[in-house]
C-alpha cells in the first residue's frame, strides 16, 4: 500500500510540476496547479496522518526504531523508519516544494522574468525545494527593488 501511495504522489507531483515548467501559465493552470496539484497532496497528508495518529492505519515500523518524536532527532528519525512515515514525509516535501515552485512561477511571471530564466530555477525547486527558493529570492532581488522605487 505505501509503494503505490509514494509512487501515485510522486507521479502526481511531476505531472504539476511539469505543466507548471512547460505550459502556457493562465490563471487556469495555476488554479489546477494550486487545488489539483498542491491542495491533493495536502489533502492525501492530512488523511494519511490521521489514519496514522488514530491507528487506522499500520505505518510499518521497523525494528529498532525510536518512539515518534518531533524534539530530538532520534524520535524524527523513529518517524522515518516506517514505509508509512517515509510516504508521509514525502507528501509533506512535495507538497510545500509545489507550493513554493507555484509561487516562484507567479512571481516570476508579474516581474517579467522569461521561461528560460524561470525554468532552470523550478527545476532547481523541484530537487531541492529550499535551494531554488533562495536562488529565486536572490535573482529577483534587483527586480524587485527596482519595481518598489518606481512605485513611490
Amino acid at each position: 500500500m505505501w509503494d503505490s501511495l509514494f509512487g501515485l504522489a510522486n507521479l502526481w507531483a511531476l505531472v504539476c510540476w511539469v505543466a507548471l515548467i512547460m505550459l502556457p501559465r493562465g490563471a487556469f493552470l495555476q488554479s489546477a496547479v494550486l487545488y489539483a496539484g498542491i491542495g491533493l497532496l495536502c489533502l492525501a497528508y492530512l488523511v494519511l496522518l490521521a489514519l496514522v495518529i488514530s491507528g487506522s492505519v499500520n505505518v510499518g515500523v521497523v525494528d529498532g526504531g525510536s518512539p515518534a518524536d518531533f524534539t530530538t532527532i532520534a524520535g524524527v528519525r523513529g518517524m522515518f523508519m516506517s514505509d508509512g512515515g517515509v510516504t508521509i514525509g514525502w507528501i509533506h516535501y512535495l507538497a510545500l516544494d509545489l507550493f513554493a515552485g507555484l509561487w516562484i512561477a507567479r512571481d516570476a511571471d508579474q516581474k517579467g522574468f522569461s521561461r528560460w530564466v524561470q525554468a532552470p530555477v523550478l527545476l532547481l525547486s523541484f530537487f531541492a525545494g529550499p535551494a531554488g527558493l533562495l536562488v529565486w529570492l536572490v535573482i529577483r532581488e534587483k527586480r524587485a527593488r527596482k519595481g518598489a522605487r518606481q512605485a513611490a
